[in-house]
């Protein structure tokens, strides 16, 4: 008995050791202590089996904590790298992560919390403070030194059961100007080439008037000019007039185009606006052989606009759409209003016309640029300058003879 029983305490001595072994092995797990070995040249040989197994996962768990400290360091450099601003934070506003670039941008660092934005910009720590999931926002930063342009968007994550708030914000100056420049580069081309269309026979029949009653810098007599003189020195004044009339109509419409009032928006039903638009349009611009298609989604779908100037930018699309469509048997225009996937309300009108060719369609909302003999190519660009005052924008996307759609997003 006494045998016995001093064989049991050793036995539950000899478990109690081996469970705070294992016990202490994965706490050095937990603490990433890989350190610890178990010894293997052990009597017993289940004992040494366990050991060696136990040396093994530390072994493997070591490995696989190594590469994941690698790939972390390596995804770290890129983001240091990266050309744009990228943090997280989450809802109690502390920034979790911040690259290099994002602390640039800002002008401050270390970035640990948003309530430091507030020593930049009050504006931009209430902005950064509201942000959602989804948002997109331009914010403009101005220094002694720089005026940056800065378009932040934002997206949602979840990490560990916590919701974290990704935004990625990419200063926008340079390419804005580059933009700019190049609208301004299209707008003087258009600008100058309708000018000279104007000009040149003015020019030209004035010259050949004058010399109807001038020779060699000598004004000729009453008495040598006949009739013939007179009846082709009232038709060019008359070719004159109506160029110079044309001209006049041309800056008119830059006027108006400059001159755009600001929307006075109101609540309007989507399908009453299309309805009403539909109506409006002109009878002899349909077409039997054009069908119209009308989806909104919800039927009850209400947008805050100035209902004049979207029915004007929507019937200009739609005649566009009708224009593409002439000679089509199988012409169909579709208008769409609804919401998209960033809660955002648009109307789509798409047709299967003869649609935009890839080399003019980057120049379509350049003010007076048209492929009309009579248009006057301010219609667009006119439609884009009302979305933009809208707080909105104006895309289009064409495959020519399949699918020409125009999108207004609010």
């Amino acid at each position: 008995m006494i045998l016995i029983t001093l064989q049991v305490v050793l036995l539950i001595q000899f478990i109690n050791h081996t469970n705070r072994k294992i016990a202490y092995f994965f706490e050095s797990v937990k603490n990433e202590d890989f350190t610890l070995r178990f010894p293997e040249q052990v009597h017993v040989k289940s004992l040494k089996e366990l050991n060696r197994s136990l040396n093994m996962l530390n072994e493997k768990i070591q490995e696989i904590h190594l590469k994941n400290q690698a790939q972390e360091k390596y995804y770290q450099e890129i983001l240091k790298q990266a050309d744009i601003g990228i943090f997280t934070l989450n809802k109690k506003g502390h920034i979790l992560f911040a690259n290099s670039k994002m602390e640039t941008l800002l002008n401050y660092k270390p970035l640990n919390h948003i309530k430091q934005l507030n020593q930049i910009d009050t504006k931009l720590y209430n902005l950064f403070s509201n942000l959602k999931p989804f948002d997109c926002e331009l914010v403009q930063l101005t220094n002694e030194r720089e005026k940056k342009q800065i378009s932040l968007k934002s997206t949602s994550l979840l990490l560990n059961n916590e919701d974290i708030l990704l935004v990625v914000a990419q200063d926008i100056h340079k390419e804005l100007d580059e933009k700019e420049t190049s609208s301004w580069i299209k707008l003087i081309r258009v600008l100058t080439h309708e000018i000279m269309n104007t000009v040149t026979p003015i020019t030209s029949i004035s010259d050949s008037i004058v010399k109807y009653f001038k020779t060699d810098s000598i004004i000729i007599e009453a008495n040598q000019i006949d009739e013939n003189t007179i009846k082709n020195t009232v038709k060019g004044l008359e070719v004159i007039k109506e160029q110079s009339g044309d001209l006049m109509a041309f800056v008119q419409s830059y006027r108006s185009f400059l001159n755009l009032p600001t929307p006075d928006k109101s609540i309007v039903s989507a399908k009453r606006l299309l309805d009403k638009v539909l109506l409006l349009m002109n009878p002899n611009e349909k077409s039997e052989a054009i069908s119209f298609e009308v989806n909104i989604k919800p039927i009850d779908l209400e947008l805050f606009v100035d209902e004049k100037q979207i029915s004007q930018v929507l019937i200009n699309v739609i005649k566009n759409a009708l224009q593409s469509l002439k000679g089509n048997d199988e012409g169909h225009i579709k208008i769409t209003a609804g919401i998209n996937s960033n809660k955002k309300k648009f109307i789509e009108i798409s047709d299967n016309g003869s649609g935009i060719q890839p080399n003019i369609i980057d120049e379509i909302f350049v003010p007076f640029f048209t492929t009309k003999e009579k248009g006057t190519g301010i219609g667009l660009s006119l439609s884009k300058q009302i979305l933009h005052l809208h707080g909105g924008n104006l895309n289009v996307i064409s495959i020519p003879y399949q699918e020409t759609s125009f999108l207004l997003l609010f």
